[in-house]
């Protein structure tokens, strides 16, 4: 099994919040762990507010930065050509999506039609959520 991130899941790994530990099982539980290179800037901006708020402190924002670059590397990212970009613009028209989550699954149903694997769509948000669920997502 594939689990596919956005960035409220993968967020969730590094910084400890409600639904940390079941987000870090299915991470240990699946085959491969994707994400798209959106998820990148998304997870440092949050990591950056979430500093600024003084949710941790400055040795923390550090530690978590330092994780997050290491892990990067290992994640498979699924990069956006214009196509994803395009189909992104439908799925956001179609349910009512924020842009960078019509990324999110845009990335995910391209990663599925390239593999043979079962992909697990994993997110916080609830319109998100119901999206890829629509779209034949395991959620």
């Amino acid at each position: 099994m594939i689990v596919y991130l956005d960035t409220s899941s993968l967020v969730k790994l590094y910084v400890e919040e409600d639904g940390s530990s079941a987000i870090a099982a299915l991470v240990k539980s699946a085959k491969v762990a994707a994400t798209s290179m959106v998820a990148y800037p998304e997870a440092r901006a949050a990591f950056a507010r979430r500093f600024r708020e003084m949710s941790f402190t400055s040795a923390d924002h550090q530690r978590i930065k330092t994780c997050f670059n290491r892990d990067w590397r290992d994640y498979f990212i699924v990069n956006l050509a214009e196509d994803a970009i395009l189909m992104a613009g439908n799925l956001a028209e179609k349910h009512a999506l924020r842009g960078f989550d019509s990324i999110h699954l845009a990335a995910a149903l391209i990663l599925r039609q390239e593999t043979s694997l079962s992909v697990t769509f994993s997110c916080f948000d609830d319109r998100l959520l119901s999206a890829a669920a629509a779209e034949g997502f395991l959620v």
